[in-house]
């Protein structure tokens, strides 16, 4: 089944269909043209394809294909043929072979950076530049790193020299030197006047007040600092403050790993109108696309994203159990197994001390739980010494499976060779000495469903929305209800098609016809 089809000559005319099965069948058939017609009494309607059929037609639908569903600026600007994007999911588990199958599939996918020390993120950048140099639709993620900001500024840095073209911003809550600095380093005037930008920023937010700052022209002063430093030319500063921090704005509902839990048809339009407010008053002379991410799992999640007026949408957790995903098999299994309500939040190991929270999978794990345990801990008390013997042997024996003081110098091994001030800084602070002890928890919990470390299977924290629920009940019975089968491209095709079949079947229901309920469902198959 090709997902996009062109069709030939003229076809044969089709009988009128008005039983609810002929009318399901017609509604499908979405790269034709379908009329709508009434039947004798001119009351009953139903549709036919080919040449107008005789009698009286009530309407004429034109062909939809799945690419038109988006904002086709975003298309073009991407150089991509689907209003699609993969996400980043952290720790890299959006591995660079999912990035590059994203690209070879004409759709845009992310390098999940987030989590990583700085070798792991430029080995997988000089992959991508080996295997996609050419190319422009892919690029890496930006996360903002409170704790490490030195870390954040060389990823920064890494991105621009090595000319990734794409840079996906997340949990931002105000910008950064190292965010501005990317987005306007290589700034210039094109042939035609227009500001050439050589690296694409889309920024992730949940927030109205950050999404202004990233459609806002970067503030003065910190392009100033950034000239004044010499990171940036004047030239490029003042470019900067002639256009956004991002040209697109991807807006996060409930979703995997950090979310406000927000409903997507609450958040969108209301930052889709702050993006309409903001663009009149900076006067750009391009349009800033929004997306739509958290939640979406099924055809009828990304038929509404578009519907809201998403230019595009960006999937997460489902593609996690795709077979490029960087996610350990029994780490996959467990997801496989999700319903929608089988998550929780947790604790977050980059934003522990500021009780930040992200949405993981509760089903088959106890990370939540245990999570929880650790931060109330450092909540409550001052320093290690400080917690009660009989709470510090429960953490011990079973959350951290080992002495305080032999998870300390595992983490000190760690920030030895991650940024040495951080010890320097928990020998003078003993209640940054336990975050950086408990942070230790979270972030192994991580790393052991990557790779499946076995013993730790009650622990394992994998970060999940309820989208992945939905998405299992999806292909229950289908060709993708076998992991082997869920190619990253695979999953991002059926999604579209089947949004495309939904979205044609909602504007035949607004035209009258009595469409069956099998006309709002789609089954997954094999598409190329």
């Amino acid at each position: 089944m090709p997902l996009l089809a062109t069709v030939s000559g003229s076809p044969a005319a089709s009988p009128p269909a008005f039983a609810p099965d002929g009318i399901a069948a017609c509604a499908r058939r979405i790269r034709e043209p379908v009329h709508v017609v009434s039947g004798p009494d001119g009351r009953e309607l139903g549709l036919a394809h080919g040449p107008t059929p005789s009698g009286r037609v009530v309407g004429t639908l034109p062909p939809l294909y799945p690419e038109w569903l988006g904002g086709r600026t975003f298309c073009e600007a991407h150089g991509v043929r689907f209003p699609y994007v993969a996400g980043e999911m952290a720790n890299g588990i959006a591995t660079t072979a999912m990035v590059s199958a994203m690209a070879r599939g004409d759709m845009l996918g992310f390098f999940g950076a987030g989590g990583l020390a700085y070798g792991e993120v430029e080995r997988a950048v000089r992959t991508l530049v080996d295997e996609l140099g050419g190319r422009r639709n892919w690029g890496v993620n930006l996360i903002h790193s409170p704790a490490e900001p030195a870390l954040e500024t060389r990823v920064a840095e890494l991105l621009v020299r090595c000319g990734v073209p794409r840079v996906s911003a997340s949990a931002y809550m105000e910008l950064t030197p190292a965010v501005v600095w990317c987005s306007a380093r290589g700034l210039r005037r094109g042939a035609d006047g227009d500001i050439v930008r050589p690296t694409r920023m889309l920024a992730k937010v949940s927030r109205p007040e950050v999404a202004e700052r990233f459609l806002s022209p970067a503030p003065s002063a910190l392009l100033d600092s950034l000239v004044a430093e010499g990171r940036l030319t004047r030239e490029e500063a003042d470019l900067a403050a002639r256009v956004p921090v991002a040209e697109d704005i991807t807006v996060e509902a409930d979703s995997g790993g950090h979310t406000d839990n927000r409903p997507l048809s609450v958040l969108l339009p209301r930052i889709a109108a702050l993006r309409d407010t903001l663009c009149r008053r900076f006067g750009y002379r391009r349009p800033v696309g929004i997306g739509a991410a958290g939640g979406l799992g099924t055809p009828d999640a990304v038929a509404g994203a578009f519907a809201l007026g998403a230019s595009y949408v960006v999937i997460g957790s489902v593609n996690q159990t795709s077979v490029e995903a960087g996610l350990s098999d029994e780490a996959k299994a467990m997801l496989c197994d999700a319903d929608i309500a089988d998550v929780a939040m947790a604790p977050a190991a980059d934003m522990f001390e500021l009780g930040v929270k992200l949405q993981v999978l509760s089903r088959g794990t106890m990370f939540a739980q245990r999570a929880g345990r650790l931060h109330a801990a450092y909540r409550a008390h001052g320093s290690l010494e400080e917690i009660p013997p009989a709470l510090r042997a429960l953490l011990e024996r079973d959350v951290l499976r080992a002495p305080f003081e032999e998870v300390w110098q595992r983490t000190r091994a760690f920030w030895e060779e991650r940024d040495p001030a951080e010890i320097t800084r928990a020998e003078a602070d003993s209640k940054h000495r336990m975050a950086l002890v408990f942070r230790w928890y979270l972030g192994s919990s991580s790393r052991w469903a990557i790779t499946g470390h076995g013993a730790r299977r009650a622990d394992y924290q994998i970060w999940c929305g309820p989208s992945m629920g939905a998405f299992n009940q999806w292909v229950a019975g289908s060709r993708l209800a076998e992991p082997r089968h869920r190619t990253v491209v695979q999953i991002a095709l059926n999604l579209l098609e089947g949004a495309a079949v939904l979205t044609r079947a909602h504007q035949l229901r607004t035209h009258g016809v009595p469409l069956p309920p099998q006309a709002f469902t789609y089954v997954p198959c094999e598409l190329a």
